[in-house]
């Protein structure tokens, strides 16, 4: 009877198989193509707007180096000194000399007149009072302005910075080299579609575009469409191709730097990896093909040998959901507590319904009633909760002798919290002694203590650790130790941790429970429990068991 049905079980088994994988299979590709392609663009994005970000970082800091020198100069030297033209050339060569990028130097007092100058163009004596720089560097002392082109007809930015001297006030003005500036700016550019300039805040180049767009010449891109920090956007250009943009604003949000990429050189690999995908859908379908008529019908022998282990595998599911802890005292303190904590909640409803009659709700401590029995409730709640906790532990607390394997129980535990530990990308390497030899004692008891330290090793990790579970065997003493690499428990707390209700964690993540409960346990199979731990560098537990024979059978 059980043979036919495990025939017709294996032809059914592979029709469906052979009909269900053609499709998830094309889904799956379909799906990896698009994830793949989404994955591309999207890194992409990110290259381009890191190299926007750390671009404008090294232009904000050439900036600022100028600035610095320019302030350090005039900080450092007496406007007598710098009207000195010998003098200021000779500064002039030292701030070339240690930073360079300075086209020319001037001294200009406070009303405009251009006193002293070093450089290629002829600017001594002009007047700068009615040039819109002049007021700006003169309210705010520090000042780069836009390109511009000024008394000497060419694209230019510079530098000035303000110097009070007693009741004089003057201004130390630097031109900065536009042909260096504009090399910093295309560093960032990469690849033939590649480009790399700045805008001002009126859509102005600042710097020169790889691909048309001269200095102080309108973009066709708009500024406004960034926002604070890096932005990525796609637009097309004014050929009508589409690019990626990546703006990233600097000089207190004055200038942007704009990074530009085609993203379809970029992703030129794709098509390739199209193909390669359907090679492999294909080779994957024969695949299945082939595999379906083995492995159905070694799943169909698996399943006859599963049916003899079910019922056994059945008593272990039922035997594990009913791992004990706090025993009868348990059971009979929760019992104790929810009778008083089911008076007190009965009383606050009686209060909340005489809140409710007018005379009550008249008084002006009316809010202060309300809000002292809702606090009450809260709290009764969270007595419940703990109360639930202890019931959940509750069963006999004496150990039930049967033969136990250490070992193959630690490889049981961990097999329980392998996801949950995977999850949070921790590993939990296993070194155990093998011919340890089987001992009486109780393994659902046992198995608790081990769930308990190795779930409190996860829950101080956090992410991305390691919990090591080690098993060693002396004479009378089967030691087994479980250490952790988290933060570990600071000293004035390792006494306490295992008195009951004590824990480490955050408020509402633990009750205090496990172990006191798992400590209590070990004492009661003749064993020990301790546990060294560092602020730092993790935590070990050690349980320590007696080795009892079992009895003969």
């Amino acid at each position: 009877m059980k043979a036919s049905i495990y025939t017709n079980l294996q032809r059914k088994i592979t029709l469906i198989t052979l009909v269900v994988s053609f499709a998830p299979l094309i889904i799956l590709g379909a799906t990896i193509y698009y994830q793949f392609a989404r994955t591309c663009k999207e890194k992409i994005e990110e290259q381009i707007r890191y190299r926007a970000r750390a671009q404008a970082e090294a232009v904000d800091l050439f900036l600022k180096e100028r600035t610095a020198i320019l302030s350090a100069m005039a900080d450092t030297h007496t406007y007598q000194d710098m009207t000195e033209e010998k003098h200021l050339a000779n500064l002039f060569e030292v701030m070339n000399l240690r930073a360079g990028a300075f086209v020319d130097l001037g001294v200009i007092d406070n009303a405009g007149q251009h006193h002293a100058y070093v450089g290629p163009y002829d600017l001594k004596g002009r007047n700068y009072y009615q040039q819109p720089w002049f007021a700006e560097v003169m309210s705010k002392g520090i000042y780069i302005s836009d390109v511009y082109m000024g008394y000497r007809k060419l694209p230019h930015f510079i530098i000035a910075v303000r110097r009070q001297e007693n009741q004089h006030s003057w201004i130390l003005r630097a031109t900065i080299d536009p042909d260096i500036f504009g090399a910093i700016v295309r560093a960032a550019q990469v690849g033939k579609t590649g480009d790399a300039y700045i805008l001002n805040k009126k859509g102005l180049f600042e710097t020169r575009s790889r691909f048309g767009g001269d200095i102080l010449s309108k973009a066709n891109l708009n500024p406004t469409l960034f926002g604070r920090g890096t932005t990525v956007l796609e637009q097309k250009n004014a050929q009508g191709k589409k690019l990626l943009y990546a703006g990233a604003w600097l000089k207190d949000d004055k200038w942007l730097l704009v990074i530009s990429q085609d993203a379809s050189e970029e992703m030129s690999g794709l098509l390739a990896t199209r193909n390669l995908e359907i090679a492999i859908i294909i080779f994957g379908t024969l695949a299945i093909i082939l595999t379906v008529f083995f492995t159905t019908r070694l799943t169909v022998n698996r399943l006859r040998e599963a049916d003899s282990r079910m019922n056994e595998l059945n008593a272990q599911l039922v035997q594990s959901d009913k791992l004990a802890a706090l025993g009868k005292m348990a059971a009979g303190i929760a019992h104790e507590i929810n009778n008083p904590l089911n008076v007190i909640l009965q009383k606050t409803g009686w209060m909340e319904d005489l809140l409710a009659e007018e005379e009550f709700q008249e008084s002006e401590n009316f809010k202060e009633f309300k809000v002292s029995i809702e606090k009450i409730e809260e709290h009764v709640e969270r007595a419940r909760k703990v109360v639930h906790n202890m019931l959940g532990y509750a069963r006999k607390m004496e150990p039930r002798l049967e033969d136990v394997d250490i070992n193959s129980t630690i490889k049981q535990t961990i097999a329980l919290l392998n996801n949950y530990a995977r999850n949070n990308n921790i590993k939990i390497p296993t070194d155990l002694e093998p011919d340890i030899p089987v001992i009486a004692s109780d393994q659902s008891q046992l198995q608790q203590v081990f769930l308990n330290l190795i779930n409190n090793a996860i829950d101080a990790i956090g992410n991305d650790g390691v919990i090591e579970v080690k098993s060693r065997c002396t004479d009378s003493l089967i030691k087994v130790g479980i250490k952790d690499n988290g933060p570990g428990i600071p000293e004035d707390k390792q006494k306490k941790v295992f008195d009951p209700f004590f824990t480490t964690k955050e408020v509402g993540k633990g009750t205090g429970l496990g172990l006191w409960v798992s400590y209590d346990i070990i004492k009661k199979m003749g064993g020990t429990m301790s546990l060294v731990s560092e602020v730092g560098k993790g935590t070990t537990f050690t349980v320590e068991l007696p080795i009892v024979a079992p009895e003969k059978k």
